[in-house]
């Protein structure tokens, strides 16, 4: 993997609660809220010039720019929402472009595997455990951040094991 593993390693337990709250977040509202889009891009921003080297850390802010223009055009056409947009620009520095393919397999794997459960679990008991969860009544639309939120939790532990 290209992302260092000491850097993967230090991100990982700041951007792991984040990543859990908004998937809960997201499961219980079908919001993803901005401070929650925040504080990830802060834990990037404040700790990114400790980790990396600077170049490498400022030309991640490049990975954000074309992130968040994707999902804004993509949330105009209905394709997502506008906090799946934000939260997967401020995900984007994280990412070292060479892992690109990796984590696109993680966010597809995350993605049919969230919604699968996710439909399951909407039919069985478990919905009892969180009956007035939004996600349970929002019909066809799906709470894009488990996955989202999943996939760069699941990245950042992968280049925390595997990383150069």
């Amino acid at each position: 993997m290209g992302i260092s593993a000491s850097a993967a390693a230090w991100f990982l337990p700041l951007a792991l609660p984040i990543c859990l709250y908004v998937c809960y977040t997201d499961l219980s509202t079908m919001r993803i809220r901005n401070h929650a889009v925040i504080a990830l891009f802060a834990v990037f921003a404040l700790v990114g010039p400790f980790v990396m080297p600077l170049d490498l850390y400022a030309w991640r802010y490049v990975h954000l720019g074309v992130v968040l223009v994707a999902g804004i055009a993509l949330n105009s056409g209905g394709a997502l929402g506008a906090g799946d947009a934000k939260f997967a620009a401020a995900a984007a520095p994280f990412v070292h472009i060479a892992d690109l393919r990796v984590v696109l397999a993680l966010f597809a794997a995350t993605l049919l595997t969230g919604f699968a459960v996710h439909r399951v679990a909407k039919h069985t008991a478990l919905r009892r455990m969180a009956p007035d969860w939004e996600s349970w009544r929002s019909g066809t639309r799906f709470p894009m951040g488990l996955s989202l939120g999943g996939t760069l939790v699941l990245y950042l532990a992968m280049g925390a094991l595997y990383g150069r």
